[in-house]
């Protein structure tokens, strides 16, 4: 019978790596109008009028803004449903 050449050592403290969060990024574009903009922002994330408004500004009036964070496979499926209404979306990793 043999023994392994190395066997695993018991007090080994194994660790996940640090969650890192993404944002879902919407950019301004010139075909969408920004009633509509904003009322994607609603029906789709639930954003109150307040709040999807002032993000529809923002892209308006900045270029782009952040719309979500969370983890990548969810900033993803966003960003494929932003595309989905005619928006122009990426994902990219939030900065601390």
């Amino acid at each position: 019978m043999s023994t392994p050449a190395s066997a695993p050592v018991a007090d080994e403290q194994l660790s996940a790596a640090p969650i890192v969060p993404w944002q879902l990024v919407v950019w301004d574009d010139p075909v969408n109008l920004m009633s509509y903009v904003a009322r994607v922002f609603r029906t789709y994330f639930g954003y109150p009028e307040e709040r999807a408004t002032a993000l529809m500004l923002a892209v308006h009036h900045e270029g782009h803004a952040v719309v979500a964070t969370g983890p990548r496979e969810t900033m993803e499926v966003h960003a494929t449903a932003m595309h989905d209404f005619g928006l122009w979306a990426t994902v990219r990793k939030a900065t601390p």
